[in-house]
Order: structure tokens, then C-alpha cells, then sequence
């Protein structure tokens, strides 16, 4: 138990001492492509942690993630292009999104949970594409797949107020899904993991507990996509698509399911290899192909990392400190 406390010390103090480096970092460096670059990692982060709320800690695999966050997306879009780019608004918009989001994720849960993974993924993904498809034909709200512009307010205009603010709001999802995995509940949904049908014996509503993952995970989804889109001023039908459910899916086994900073991690490196890849393009038209050096990292990580970035250093260190505390106890048996 003592050393389980200490690893948990260490672990929050390199948390902190992360938090505090990006904190200052736009004060060290006035690069605007690194500070674009970081807000994207801070908001794909956000997406990651929900994605990870499903995959990580309930063994549920969704391919239709993107539904919420698109969900977000157009409903802060609209609500700028409609009424006025004020903070109310803006903060309506975000709030109105998330309540959209938590809804439809309740309604799917609901209809879908109940079916076995591979089924459950496979309905989620229709489920998307009928979003997809409501976003393209309704053109008179959504303006189809050209989609629109809008205004924010002016001080989200400056990028390194945006950057604080997504960086702070990374935070705050980080600290809450923290408490959240943590608590009785969080428990019960790596129960379900784990072992559903013994979770289900000791008397637990399994699909209670599915749904309640599914609803926190399409909310935090839903803020990804409002903060998303205000970086862009833009909103067009690709927040619906496949490709942002695969981000989320990659950045999560890239930095280690069940671990959420793994999910940090995995969305720096995912957003820093796209902006290098298609920097490299310059150099040889090959890397206009970026997408093949994503597969073939996704491969060399599942192969030499099965469990991730995270999760591998969490087993590493474990087996180093378990050998070090048998080799202890080994050495004061024989000197006693």
C-alpha cells in the first residue's frame, strides 16, 4: 500500500511539472505554429480522455465517436452564424452541445449496449453516418458538405488566449475523468472490463453502468468539438466522419488505454508526426502520403508496445520495483 501511495506521489508530481511546462511554454516560445500545434494536441487530448472513458476503462469500442463531437462542433457553429459571437452565447452553444450529445449518446447506449462489442461498433457507426448524412442534406442550417464560416468573440481571436484556454480545459477534464475512473462507479466500469458476466453475477446492472460511460464520454466528446471548431471559425461535415473516430481510437492505444495522460501523450505525438509528415512533403512526394507512416507506427507500437506508451513504462516500472523489493527481502533473510 505505501508503495502504491508513493508511485501515486511521483506520478502527480510529473503531471504537475507537465502541466506547469505548458503552461509557460507560449511565454518561452513565440512560435505560432507550435502554439497551434499544442492547442490542437490540448483539444484532440480532450477527445482522447473520452474516447478512453469507453475503450479503457468499460471495454466498449465505439466507431462512432465522431457523432458527438461533431454534435459539438455544429451546434457552437450555428449558434455563432445565428444569434451574436458573445460569451453568453459561446457558452450556451457549448453547454446546449453537450446536453445534445449526452441525449443521443443515451438514446444509442440505450438501443445498442445491450448487443455484443463488435455488434455495438458496427451500430455506433451507423449511427454516425445517419448524423453525417443529416449534416449534408440539411443545407439550409448546415450549408452541406461546403459548411460555413462564423464570428467568436474577439479575445478568442488572439492564439494564445485559445491556447490557455484549451490547455486549461484539457486540465479540468483530466482532474474530473481522474476523480471519475477513481470513484466506486469507475471501479465497477473496469469490473465490466474485466469480467462483465461476473460484474453482472455480484448484482450490478451492467447496462446501467455502460450507459452512464457512454453519456460522460459523448459530453466531453461534445466539448472537444465546440473548441474544435473555434480554433477553425469553420464547421463543415468532416467533424462527422470516420477519420475523427480513428484519431481518438489511435491516440488512445498510442499512449495506453486506461491510463488518460495516456491519451495526453498520444495525441501530442499523433498531431506533431502529421505536422512533420506533410512538413516532409517538401522534401519527397512520398510524404504527402502521411497516413501510410501512421499505419506503420500504429504498427511498431502495438508490436513493441502492446500496451501502450503509458501502460508498457506502468508494467516496466512495476516489475522493476517488484524485483528490487524481492531482491530486499531476499538480502535481509540472509543477513537476519
Amino acid at each position: 500500500m505505501k508503495l502504491l501511495q508513493t508511485n501515486s506521489q511521483k506520478a502527480n508530481l510529473v503531471y504537475v511539472l507537465m502541466a506547469f511546462f505548458l503552461l509557460l511554454f507560449p511565454f518561452i516560445n513565440d512560435s505560432r505554429s507550435l502554439m497551434i500545434i499544442f492547442t490542437q494536441m490540448f483539444i484532440f487530448a480532450i477527445l482522447a480522455m473520452s474516447y478512453d472513458i469507453l475503450l479503457g476503462y468499460t471495454g466498449i469500442v465505439s466507431f462512432g465517436h465522431a457523432m458527438f463531437f461533431g454534435i459539438g462542433a455544429y451546434t457552437t457553429g450555428i449558434f455563432m452564424k445565428q444569434f451574436d459571437s458573445t460569451t453568453v452565447y459561446l457558452l450556451l452553444s457549448i453547454v446546449v452541445g453537450a446536453i445534445l450529445a449526452g441525449i443521443v449518446s443515451y438514446i444509442v447506449g440505450l438501443l445498442s449496449l445491450r448487443l455484443k462489442s463488435h455488434f455495438y461498433a458496427m451500430l455506433t457507426l451507423a449511427f454516425s453516418g445517419l448524423f453525417l448524412v443529416l449534416a449534408e442534406k440539411w443545407r439550409t442550417l448546415t450549408y452541406g458538405n461546403d459548411g460555413f464560416t462564423f464570428p467568436i468573440p474577439d479575445y478568442l481571436k488572439d492564439r494564445l488566449t485559445l491556447y490557455l484556454i484549451s490547455f486549461g480545459l484539457m486540465v479540468l477534464v483530466f482532474i474530473i475523468l481522474k476523480r471519475f475512473t477513481e470513484s466506486p462507479l469507475g471501479r465497477v466500469l473496469q469490473a465490466i472490463r474485466e469480467n462483465e458476466p461476473r460484474t453482472e453475477s455480484l448484482g450490478y446492472n451492467v447496462l446501467h453502468y455502460k450507459i452512464i460511460a457512454s453519456v460522460v464520454a459523448g459530453v466531453i466528446a461534445s466539448l472537444s468539438g465546440s473548441l474544435y471548431v473555434l480554433t477553425l471559425r469553420f464547421v463543415n461535415t468532416s467533424v462527422f466522419t470516420m477519420d475523427i473516430t480513428l484519431d481518438a481510437l489511435l491516440m488512445t492505444i498510442i499512449g495506453g488505454v486506461g491510463t488518460l495522460v495516456g491519451a495526453i501523450i498520444g495525441a501530442g505525438l499523433i498531431e506533431f508526426a502529421h505536422h512533420w509528415l506533410t512538413g516532409l512533403s517538401k522534401v519527397h512526394w512520398i510524404f504527402e502520403r502521411w497516413i501510410i507512416f501512421f499505419g506503420i507506427l500504429y504498427i511498431l507500437v502495438v508490436m513493441f508496445f502492446p500496451y501502450g506508451l503509458v501502460g508498457s513504462f506502468k508494467l516496466w516500472w512495476f516489475k522493476r520495483r517488484s524485483k528490487k523489493g524481492k531482491e530486499t527481502t531476499s538480502n535481509h533473510d540472509i543477513a537476519s
